[in-house]
């Protein structure tokens, strides 16, 4: 990345982090609020987001950088920066519900249609690379993207190094469908038409963001999902660095279940086998709570002692939007949230 210009040097300076005076991005008193880390990618960790921005002044988003699809896989390819579309989704969900907030959302958002080269390009893939060019820092320039839309809350990269993901599957030549093959690809394996067994990353030991470590140790929750869950839930679990601070921390851990099972990567899967598979990818790592959408669960009995595997409790409330979309309702998800931190947390001085 090339060397940071005088003034953008003085304007990382400015760009608040956590907060040197001990207050999170509201201003508010630290502490006032749980401090809350969300796991994730994509359209599930922008769900989380969105409803934990109504509950919680202290938010931190830990994103996977594994996309190597679209606009993103382009960028990375041509100057091999970490994907920037996750991340950007994750800004954009927790900007704010008043004009200012919701007018720089749309535009980070926008993809450009085209003819030419800038055809699907997000305008904020395109700011946020910049931004890591000019200051040579993906947090800090993270930190002031998210300055800029008054994102409520702050946005990390889980690793810093862009990471390919590999998947073993079963079936993913329908021609040969007994056979396992290796698939290469964050966007190949979230398309594939077999079953995936499991799933690693290039390279096998990822550095992770020390800030990001430190926010996991530092929370009062963890929330990992909803989302596509060998491409965005379960790749945090390969960052060693940061699956040692979610099975160390002392927060309590929060799972969130998806609403249906994904086409291709988790077809045909049940609540409880999407358990399942999160223990044999990190089997000491410990819940407290699981949360599903209480219409989604048809055995209840077995998700239950799927989630006693783990020591955790099963919460089941009504999550989902009312147009029948396996989407979250922001408000019904903050709803089951705030009881989950009230009803399960440690007496804390939110209460």
């Amino acid at each position: 990345m090339t060397a940071r210009t005088p003034r953008l040097s003085r304007l990382r300076r400015l760009t608040p982090g956590r907060g040197e005076d001990g207050a999170g991005r509201s201003g508010r008193r630290r502490g006032a609020t749980p401090k809350v880390v969300a796991l994730g990618g994509g359209q599930g960790l922008s769900a989380s987001l969105a409803a934990l921005r109504r509950i919680t002044g202290d938010l931190t988003a830990v994103v996977t950088v594994a996309d190597d699809g679209g606009s993103s896989g382009r960028l990375r390819e041509e100057l091999g920066v970490l994907p920037p579309g996750d991340l950007r989704k994750a800004l954009a969900a927790l900007c704010g519900d008043d004009d200012w907030g919701q007018t720089w959302a749309r535009v980070i958002q926008h993809r450009f249609q085209s003819q030419g080269d800038l055809h699907g390009h997000a305008v904020g893939n395109l700011l946020i690379v910049a931004l890591w060019e000019q200051l040579g820092d993906p947090v800090q320039a993270l930190d002031l993207v998210g300055r800029l839309l008054g994102a409520q809350g702050r946005v990390l990269p889980m690793s810093a190094v862009p990471l390919e993901l590999q998947a073993l599957v079963k079936g993913h030549d329908p021609a040969r469908p007994e056979e396992v093959d290796t698939v290469r690809g964050q966007a190949t394996v979230a398309l594939t038409p077999g079953e995936v067994h499991s799933v690693q990353v290039v390279p096998a030991d990822p550095p992770a963001v020390p800030e990001a470590v430190a926010a996991v140790l530092d929370a009062d929750w963890v929330v990992l999902g909803p989302g596509s869950w060998f491409s965005s839930v379960i790749p945090h679990l390969l960052v060693p660095e940061l699956l040692d601070a979610l099975v160390e921390t002392k927060a309590r851990r929060v799972l969130s279940l998806n609403l249906a099972p994904q086409p291709g990567e988790t077809e045909g899967f049940s609540p409880q086998r999407h358990l399942e598979v999160l223990a044999r990818h990190a089997p000491k790592l410990a819940l407290d709570v699981v949360l599903a959408d209480e219409a989604a669960v048809p055995d209840r009995e077995s998700l239950a002692d799927a989630a006693k595997r783990f020591g955790a409790a099963v919460e089941l409330a009504p999550v989902a939007r009312e147009d029948g979309s396996p989407k979250h309702d922001p408000e019904l998800l903050a709803a089951a949230y705030d009881r989950i931190f009230r009803m399960h947390g440690r007496i804390g001085p939110w209460r």
